[in-house]
């Protein structure tokens, strides 16, 4: 499932216009910054996982307080889970030049204020990787790395390897591509990826 799909499933279908509520944000701008946001999430979780950082990717999944964030977009405005949402957002980018980066982008691109989407943007990744834990629970992951470690883990998520020297990320890859279109918000990831 894409994380775009994730996204509107969130608080009962009604989480990205609560979201919006809680920043003062009109609903339509909300989504059209959360079309633009969802897929350079996805995206940046996939380049990880392509260059082999697939342990980045799914430590940045681990932690079973944030699935309360998809059901709850109020909990997700709060201050200690945007924090979370920034530090979610950092792993995957790189650093907070590059979250600030995609923010000065998305901004321009709706014609939305750079402040007001430097608040968003973490909530919505708070709420992005509540929902994510709920697709893997902790549990899962720690059963899949109790063997083999990370090989094993990503073989057992990703159903072994099909033939390659390395594990096969399709699923993974898949799970994280918010719309597999190739849009631009690859050029936007490669200008502020690090």
């Amino acid at each position: 499932m894409s994380i775009m799909k994730l996204l509107e499933q969130a608080g009962g279908g009604q989480g990205l216009a609560q979201l919006a509520g809680q920043f003062g944000l009109d609903e339509a701008k909300a989504q059209q910054l959360t079309q633009m946001l969802a897929p350079a999430i996805g995206q940046a979780a996939k380049k990880r996982a392509e260059q082999g950082q697939a342990d980045t990717v799914l430590g940045a999944m681990k932690g079973e307080a944030q699935a309360g964030y998809f059901d709850n977009p109020a909990a997700a405005a709060q201050p200690e889970a945007m924090a979370q949402g920034q530090s979610f957002l950092e792993s995957l980018l790189g650093d907070s030049a590059a979250t600030e980066g995609l923010a000065a982008a998305a901004s321009e691109s709706a014609g939305v204020d750079q402040g007001l989407v430097a608040q968003f943007l973490p909530a919505l990744a708070a709420m992005a990787q509540g929902g994510l834990q709920k697709q893997m629970p902790d549990s899962q992951i720690d059963q899949m790395t109790g063997g083999g470690g990370l090989m094993g883990m990503v073989s057992g998520l990703l159903g072994g390897n099909k033939g390659g020297s390395g594990p096969d990320l399709s699923m993974l890859t898949n799970m994280l591509d918010a719309d597999g279109d190739g849009s631009a918000m690859d050029d936007i990831l490669g200008k502020f990826m690090k």
